[in-house]
């Protein structure tokens, strides 16, 4: 089948980052983490879903597990700013050139200050979004922390 290549991937090709594509329907409106996780055979723990956010003019990106809920205190500790908020839904398309539910870490239109949350060091593949709804990509976390700048660290709430 052919897939039309989104900016996530183009990129990804670019710097020869290997990656394994996983597409899934999304007819039915489910495109939350869990019921991804579950239609592409994945377990929750190695599904991240990625979040943006802001302090001031300056966004942030965080990809935690799609089970998870980002901790605003951490994530501004983290990022070294004193409050962070989350990006207005309606603000996400201008801001990285993505919609909810296809928001990928990878092909914004700026590199944006990315963090991680840590569990994902331990994990062999995570699976983020490939920057379509309906689509992720599964690869080493540490070769996406490589092609968007990230660092690990804790990102979600106890």
């Amino acid at each position: 089948m052919q897939v039309n290549k989104t900016n996530a991937m183009r990129m990804l090709d670019a710097k020869k980052a290997g990656y394994t594509l996983h597409t899934y329907d999304n007819e039915d409106g489910q495109i939350h983490g869990s019921a991804v996780a579950e239609k592409i055979g994945l377990p929750a723990e190695t599904v991240f879903k990625t979040l943006v956010s802001h302090s001031g003019p300056q966004p942030y990106v965080f990809v935690i597990p799609v089970a998870e809920e980002l901790d605003l205190k951490k994530a501004a500790k983290a990022a070294g700013a004193k409050k962070i908020e989350m990006l207005p839904l309606k603000e996400l398309l201008k801001w990285t050139g993505y919609v909810r539910g296809g928001c990928s870490p990878v092909g914004m239109k700026k590199l944006y200050p990315t963090f991680i949350h840590s569990s994902a060091e331990g994990l062999q593949t995570i699976a983020v979004s490939a920057g379509r709804i309906g689509m992720q990509m599964e690869l080493e976390p540490k070769l996406l922390a490589d092609v968007v700048s990230a660092v690990f660290t804790d990102l979600i709430k106890e």
